[in-house]
């Protein structure tokens, strides 16, 4: 069999098996779509009074918008069969360049053109700063052949320790201007939930309507396979931690404006929190299955849940244990679930 036709073969299979994860994940999606619906119906049930308020609704937009874009950044490196731990150092150190350059490029009283050109010049320092450290990531795994895991927590801490060098471990304060990016709303809707909107619209066309798209799902799926067929799997893996660089860089910049202040320890639990959930959103651990729905539709659920203990349990001192606990509750009930759908699926096919 001549080379092309090993090419073709090999295409082949990968989209057929993209296809298949494709088909399968619309059930995920759906058992997801039920559980939200379970969730929100008997937490407006339990607390109508507090939990179908509209202010209660625009303040878990507020909180889960940051955490969302995180989410999806990992996702993106996870589809590739690796793994983002630096997501939330790289967004510490983006919000902390913008915040530099703000509080010295816009001193009290600045004019209205001072303070636009000062924001333009932040927001772009800060996803520059995001560009460098997911290629920096992606170097070292792509090239270098390190371990994702070992090597992005090798430079989440390089990344930490940089921020800690240049701030000398104080907090870096922002700009009341700037604070309409992480507070501020639009006919009601807020800000930052439209950003949100924004990166799970672009991010989920350029996963599926792409070239690159479709080549980081069939490098999670089977890399070798994926090298034989022509795509170049060191520019993929690169790209894809460019792009978590890029989307923790906008987190990074919507605390900065939400808390209107920056510092290195700011959202150390969002790391497991954006693993865990990606994975109740049915990415793949190994790499070549998920989807942006799904990651949204399991940060919803996340995020009623929180707030609903928070609501149920706000006497108790055991509210964050039972709010963990409900988490990792619906995880494994979640991947039970799936578990047995795929073998009762796998049974069927064979």
């Amino acid at each position: 069999m001549s080379h092309i036709e090993n090419t073709e073969t090999h295409n082949q299979s990968l989209i057929s098996r993209l296809q298949s994860f494709i088909k399968n994940g619309n059930g995920n999606i759906v058992r997801l779509l039920t559980a939200v619906i379970v969730i929100f119906t008997l937490l407006s049930m339990a607390r109508p009074e507090t939990f179908l308020t509209i202010r209660n609704m625009q303040s878990m937009a507020f909180q889960a918008s940051e955490i969302g874009i995180l989410t999806i950044a990992i996702m993106v490196t996870m589809l590739s069969g690796g793994i983002d731990l630096a997501i939330v150092s790289t967004a510490s150190l983006s919000g902390i360049i913008a915040g530099m350059i703000l509080t010295s490029m816009v001193p009290p009283e600045s004019s209205a053109g001072t303070v636009a050109l000062g924001l333009v010049l932040a927001i772009l320092a800060a996803l520059i700063i995001g560009v460098v450290c997911g290629a920096f990531s992606g170097y070292l795994v792509a090239v270098w052949e390190m371990p994702a895991i070992l090597a992005t927590l090798g430079t989440s801490l390089l990344y930490k320790g940089l921020g800690t060098a240049i701030t000398g471990g104080v907090t870096v304060f922002g700009i009341t201007e700037s604070q309409f990016i992480g507070n501020g709303e639009v006919l009601g809707i807020p800000f930052p939930l439209i950003l949100l909107l924004i990166v799970s619209i672009i991010t989920g066309i350029i996963l599926s309507r792409t070239r690159f798209g479709i080549n980081l799902y069939m490098l999670g799926t089977n890399p070798t396979a994926a090298r034989f067929s022509g795509i170049d799997n060191r520019r993929v893996l690169i790209y894809s931690y460019i792009i978590s660089g890029v989307l923790s860089a906008i987190a990074g910049i919507i605390i900065l404006g939400r808390t209107n202040a920056m510092n290195v320890d700011f959202g150390a639990s969002y790391v497991l929190l954006a693993i865990l959930i990606a994975v109740l959103g049915d990415v793949d651990p190994y790499g070549g299955s998920g989807n942006v729905i799904g990651v949204l539709l399991a940060l919803v659920a996340m995020q009623f849940l929180s707030t609903g203990f928070n609501m149920l349990l706000y006497k108790s001192s055991g509210a964050n244990f039972f709010k963990e606990f409900a988490w990792g509750a619906l995880l494994i009930i979640v991947l039970i679930v799936n578990h047995f759908s795929d073998k009762r699926r796998t049974m069927r096919i064979s």
